[in-house]
């Protein structure tokens, strides 16, 4: 039997030195801030964390040094790619290096049928606990509620990431899979709906700078306080359309934590920062979230002045 791994877990960027090099020592401080923030652990090398620039040693080695940094935490590695032969060579490493569980994206590009991708999970599924991830809007491809039951069969499988943006969808997942297979929001806003048709949690980007308040989003649901979790919600939800819809992620989110005092570094190319203008916006939205906004931070002058 795996492990269960936690309901809050935040999506980290990856911290690079001004040479573009990865920053470990970084990417340490980072996921210790993260946990004492809230979360119940981390994803390394997600999208947020840039994985389409990084090489498998980069990423391999992110979820050593991260796991040594959070031993008592979760760490999930991001092992998806659209080869399945890659994907499993990827997570037997991982594993290896610590990790606990594994993310494996639907393969993306290749657009395989419902068939592909169920082999595609069986066979990451038996290297090591995996959860799988379904977000269209990046994969071009849906994997279907029944596909997903059907996958959850799998004693390797133990959850899915939901980022379908189809609440029907995930409602059914929910209905039809075992207690012991879990949902996560794939999509920070969607939290408290997906919790409401029995998800288990969010996989998440707004935790880097909100993670105690989104934890009590949680754990304010769970014991059945509704108003609560909703006024959390609400009072979140203009930074998580910030973060979400001024650029692609991760650029929002690592632009802000680098304002907002954490040094995580430049972005590889072809991601670039947020302009002036944009990151002002994205900071006015944030600060006027006030206590809701947990990370211990300091801000830049220059960010403090734009606010």
């Amino acid at each position: 039997m795996s492990k269960q791994i936690g309901r809050l877990l935040t999506a980290m960027v990856t911290p690079f030195k001004a040479d573009g090099a990865v920053d470990y020592g970084a990417a340490e401080k980072l996921a210790n801030m993260l946990v004492n923030d809230g979360s119940d652990g981390v994803v390394v090398s997600g999208t947020t964390g840039e994985s389409p620039t990084l090489s498998d040693a980069e990423k391999i080695e992110l979820v050593r040094v991260v796991k040594a940094a959070i031993p008592t935490k979760d760490v999930v590695a991001g092992t998806g790619s659209n080869d399945t032969h890659h994907s499993v060579e990827l997570s037997k490493l991982a594993v290896k290096a610590g990790a606990d569980a594994l993310l494996a994206v639907v393969p993306y590009y290749s657009k395989p049928p419902q068939e592909g991708m169920y082999q595609h999970f069986k066979a990451i599924a038996e290297v090591g606990p995996t959860i799988m991830y379904n977000i269209q809007g990046r994969t071009a491809v849906n994997m279907t509620a029944a596909t997903t039951i059907r996958c959850a069969e799998l004693p390797g499988i133990i959850g899915v990431k939901e980022a379908s943006g189809d609440l029907d969808q995930i409602g059914l997942v929910c209905a039809g899979t075992p207690d012991e297979f879990k949902v996560w929001s794939g999509d920070d806003s969607w939290t408290l709906p997906i919790l409401a048709v029995g998800g288990y949690g969010v996989i998440c980007v707004v935790s880097h700078i909100a993670g105690r308040s989104m934890a009590r989003l949680i754990e304010a649901y769970r014991k059945g306080d509704n108003t609560t979790a909703a006024q959390i919600h609400g009072a979140l939800l203009p930074v998580i359309k910030a973060l979400m819809t001024t650029a692609a992620n991760p650029v929002p989110i690592k632009s802000v934590v680098n304002a907002m005092g954490f040094n995580a570094g430049p972005f590889r190319l072809p991601l670039v920062p947020l302009t002036g203008d944009q990151l002002k916006s994205v900071l006015k939205t944030i600060h006027d979230a006030g206590e809701y906004i947990t990370f211990s931070f300091v801000v830049h002058a220059s960010s403090r002045r734009s606010l």
